[in-house]
């Protein structure tokens, strides 16, 4: 009965970001969680040593500022980037992985950890090294872009700056993106397969206009196998492989 009344709550839109029915929902560990326990142990002693670790793994955005604002009067800027922030999103992104975190949680986590980055980013040296700036785009004739949004808010969460161009873009515009902004990394999303053609002159373009860009691709409808027959770079199935494929490029 509860689980049904959890779930008419968070369907009418009473529940806002689900957060009450993923906390009830914890209580009921899947088959695939207790196969996980070790990361409830994790978490358990994440929560008693690392408070903003914990906070983001919970995406809980106003604490997780709070935790960071407490830390900047010890520590480095970098210090808590490096030792917390990150840790806390690589911690998210294996649980995603693992199928013990689901996609509304990521998604939370990764806005917790923005919450806490610009905290610290108004204490950071101008000077400071930054991470690489990374286009993203929906390709030509394509309207979709909820997983474009998701990779730039797990991309941004991370550190890197993010160049939104938008959806339904020109593969000339976005070669044209590239070449003023230097970048290096574009990613492309298409949801639909009248749209892949579209992906596919982008990706040739690119490679004509810009020498040395990675290009990483996404999207319901692409394959490993599509992505290589188009050029791509990289495919990922998910918002986190495209994370993955960033740290790898630029480490």
């Amino acid at each position: 009965m509860m689980k049904a009344y959890h779930s008419f709550i968070a369907l009418s839109g009473r529940d806002e970001g689900c957060v009450d029915y993923i906390e009830f929902a914890s209580a009921f560990p899947s088959k695939a969680n207790q196969q996980n326990s070790h990361a409830d142990s994790a978490e358990r002693e994440v929560e008693n040593v690392e408070g903003l670790v914990f906070n983001i793994l919970k995406g809980r955005k106003q604490p997780s500022a709070d935790e960071a604002g407490r830390l900047l009067k010890t520590l480095a800027p970098l210090e808590i980037i490096n030792d917390y922030i990150v840790p806390a999103l690589n911690e998210a992104g294996k649980r995603f992985e693992a199928k013990t975190m689901f996609l509304p949680q990521l998604l939370m986590s990764a806005e917790a950890a923005g919450k806490a980055f610009d905290v610290i980013k108004g204490a950071m040296d101008s000077n400071a090294p930054k991470k690489e700036t990374i286009a993203l785009a929906t390709v030509k004739g394509d309207i979709h872009d909820i997983g474009k949004n998701i990779v730039k808010t797990l991309l941004e969460s991370y550190g890197y700056r993010v160049v939104d161009l938008g959806k339904d873009v020109e593969p000339s515009a976005i070669a044209d993106a590239v070449e003023k902004h230097g970048i290096r990394l574009v990613g492309l999303s298409a949801l639909m397969t009248t749209t892949v053609d579209a992906m596919e002159k982008t990706i040739k373009l690119l490679k004509d206009q810009c020498p040395g860009v990675k290009v990483m691709v996404g999207g319901a409808v692409l394959t490993q196998e599509y992505a290589d027959s188009i050029g791509a770079d990289s495919y990922s199935k998910d918002a986190m492989g495209a994370v993955r494929y960033a740290e790898d490029l630029f480490s």
